[in-house]
């Protein structure tokens, strides 16, 4: 542990959603991803999240929130500073859509500590060469964000998109998955038959797929039983679960409780959000340590450690 983690008692922390940007846009210039109006002129998605999420003011963020947009040296920094061992640095498609040339530029500058998980899109013809090339520089996961795509099971479940799965298994690629802020459940049986298909690679959701959260169940309920069975299929408790829970006024670390009895602590891995999400690093970290009062040790290690390395970094458990 450095010394200033020890005196602010951090536990070690592995962080499974990091957003990195690059503060050179010459070098990598920003094209991310536009939400296209549909044809009758209304809005191509429905954001279900009010002030106080995802980066938005208002809410208990108040007014003027802090967004922070880390470069890879700045999150190299923000680590040791808190006991962060290592990140899953994940594409920002709204800043650079499908171009990944940062996300591997910049987890190759830290490569003990940051692994890459690019965004693809089955539909380009040009993705597997690109997950090819990628792979071969360190990308350790690919990531199905579904922007302005209305039918998702067929964008996913495609003759080229089978081909994509089957090339990721190939490559001893993780997958990682946008959680859909509604309409999940016409995802679930995609996510099983993949699951089923590929027993040996991890799928991880996002934002612990993004339940309704509402009591008793807090949304997690008998619609994800098949999740629970599978042992390849891994959940993601981040800044912006915590938000959506925390604006409609539920504690966030009952929800955690419930996630944590419904799937397992193995199964669940913290995420920051830095990049997309509001508040400091630093407040990011404590956020996720105090998430975890009502769970014990053991619970605790695998949440905000164990689980999110062993999938990400590929850790043994050794040190």
């Amino acid at each position: 542990m450095t010394d200033s983690a020890a005196l602010h008692g951090r536990p070690r922390l592995y962080d499974s959603h990091a957003h990195l940007v690059s503060d050179d846009p010459v070098r990598y210039p920003r094209n991310g991803f536009v939400i296209k109006p549909k044809g009758d002129g209304g809005p191509a998605i429905r954001f279900p999240f009010g002030g106080g999420t995802i980066g938005i003011p208002g809410g208990m963020h108040g007014p003027n929130p802090v967004n922070e947009k880390p470069t890879a040296q700045q999150m190299h920094g923000w680590m040791a500073e808190e006991n962060v061992v290592g990140i899953a640095a994940v594409q920002k498609g709204m800043i650079y859509g499908t171009d990944n040339s940062y996300i591997v530029d910049a987890a190759s500058l830290f490569p003990d500590e940051m692994r890459a998980v690019i965004i693809i899109d089955p539909a380009d013809p040009a993705t597997p060469q690109m997950m090819r090339d990628l792979s071969r520089r360190g990308a350790i996961s690919i990531r199905f964000f579904p922007v302005n795509v209305d039918d998702k099971v067929a964008w996913l479940t495609s003759p080229a998109a089978l081909e994509v799965w089957e090339l990721a298994h190939q490559l001893g690629m993780i997958v990682d998955f946008e959680a859909p802020p509604y309409d999940a459940d016409i995802l679930i049986p995609v996510v099983e038959r993949f699951a089923d298909q590929y027993p040996d690679m991890p799928i991880v959701l996002d934002h612990l797929f993004m339940p309704i959260v509402a009591e008793p169940d807090y949304g997690i309920d008998s619609r994800f039983d098949g999740f629970a069975a599978r042992d390849n299929i891994y959940l993601k408790w981040t800044s912006l679960s915590m938000d959506v829970i925390r604006e409609q006024g539920i504690p966030v670390e009952k929800v955690l409780r419930r996630a944590v009895d419904f799937y397992g602590a193995h199964k669940i891995m913290w995420g920051s959000d830095i990049g997309t999400s509001s508040g400091s690093y630093k407040e990011m970290v404590q956020r996720a340590i105090d998430s975890t009062v009502l769970l014990n040790d053991e619970e605790r290690r695998q949440v905000l450690h164990d689980a999110g390395r062993k999938v990400f970094a590929l850790w043994d458990g050794k040190d």
